[in-house]
């Protein structure tokens, strides 16, 4: 069984969850200029990708913690 969250709990990690997903909106935005620019740096997009993903990977777990399975 999983521990039930404080209040301050849930709040830091609501506020860290909209930290993160703010940085994964604008690397959304950084890596959309890139494509879009004749002369893109590869090893630069990959990087940006990357961390995308990791963010995204962050996120979810959050949004688990905060939002728990609910067993049948």
């Amino acid at each position: 069984m999983q521990q039930q969250l404080t209040d301050e709990e849930i709040s830091c990690l609501e506020e860290r969850l909209f930290e993160l997903t703010q940085e994964h909106r604008d690397l959304d935005d950084v890596i959309s200029r890139l494509l879009s620019s004749p002369d893109v740096e590869e090893l630069q997009l990959k990087r940006f990708k990357k961390r995308k993903l990791k963010l995204k990977d962050m996120i979810t777990k959050l949004k688990n913690t905060l939002i728990p399975d609910i067993l049948a």
